[in-house]
């Protein structure tokens, strides 16, 4: 479970060995029990005591910014990179199999784009005919991506980065056709959102970034040494190449709420600049829809987990992947 602030205003303090919330409301004591991570957005507190509580318990605690992105972390010193993984991740990096690694996180992504876009239904028959053709000519970048032939990923990652753009653009522009008229949007757009949609989109992406690097700092590995996104300064780059695999989930959770027409008015404000952005009634409600959906249990490679703990398994085989490499 995860204990997620953000009312401006509230805080977190430790009671005995157990939490309690205050608010304007009163108090509310949290048993300890169950509880995975705490999440803090600007407004909210957390005392000292609390953080000694979460570290001594392994419960991660994340600040978030207003996109939902983390903008820290403090965990337990029982978490931390195992050396051998480290110089493993590092060799990783710069060999062909970081290639074909990165080429099948691709590919499954397009792969997990084309299965959403299969799963929706259409209305009519023209709108059939746009389906299929923007599923095939995501299969055709698919292919692509795998038969893409190379040393090391620096080789072709222009060309792996353009082909990756050209089918989220296919994919978007195909979803669009199954989304209320309302809702629809031009084009993705991120800092900042420009429409409700994206500023659900944007803000489970974060949600779903915080729960991957939590994932891989727990396996020993750096989120900070990535693959294909390598270029950025002090950014959870390898964050950036593993949420790929999972981005589909929040879509999924999205496309969801928006063609149920459960957003109103009060889930977002619009800025002078025309910018749009996630009230706290609407991020309570995407985080308990997202948070909802990552406890199902689901299977994978023939395990049956929630979707949460796969992305756990997922980055201990990763882990497993680079200190093999060393």
């Amino acid at each position: 479970m995860e204990l997620i602030l953000n009312t401006f205003g509230v805080s977190l303090n430790r009671d005995n060995d157990g939490f309690v919330i205050t608010n304007k409301d009163g108090r509310q004591r949290i048993p300890i029990v169950g509880i995975s991570s705490i999440q803090i957005s600007k407004g909210a507190q957390i005392t000292s005591d609390a953080v000694m509580l979460a570290i001594e318990k392994e419960i991660e605690v994340l600040f978030m910014d207003n996109l939902g992105n983390p903008m820290g972390r403090i965990w337990s010193p029982k978490y931390g990179s195992v050396s051998t993984i480290r110089k493993g991740q590092i060799d990783f990096t710069f060999s062909k199999s970081a290639l074909e690694w990165i080429k099948d996180v691709i590919a499954k992504k397009i792969s997990n784009q084309q299965a959403l876009l299969q799963m929706t239904h259409c209305p009519d028959d023209e709108t059939e005919t746009k389906r299929k053709k923007a599923v095939n000519r995501l299969e055709d970048y698919r292919a692509k991506v795998l038969a893409l032939d190379g040393d090391i990923v620096n080789d072709v990652a222009p060309t792996l980065r353009g082909w990756e753009g050209v089918a989220s653009k296919i994919y978007f522009e195909a979803v669009q056709m199954f989304l209320p008229e309302e809702y629809r949007f031009k084009e993705r757009t991120q800092r900042p959102a420009m429409d409700v949609a994206n500023a659900l989109l944007n803000y489970g992406y974060g949600i779903l970034y915080g729960k991957i690097e939590g994932a891989l700092i727990k396996a020993g590995i750096d989120p900070y040494v990535g693959v294909l996104h390598r270029d950025d300064y002090n950014r959870p780059v390898l964050v950036y190449d593993v949420i790929e695999l999972y981005r589909v989930w929040v879509d999924y959770v999205v496309w969801n709420l928006l063609c149920q027409k459960v957003v109103s008015e009060e889930f977002y404000s619009v800025k002078d600049d025309q910018s749009v952005w996630l009230e706290q009634l609407g991020r309570r409600v995407l985080i308990q829809s997202f948070n909802d959906y990552m406890e199902e249990v689901i299977t994978v490679n023939g395990l049956q987990r929630s979707r949460v703990t796969q992305i756990m398994l997922y980055a201990q085989d990763l882990a497993q992947k680079f200190k093999s490499n060393a």
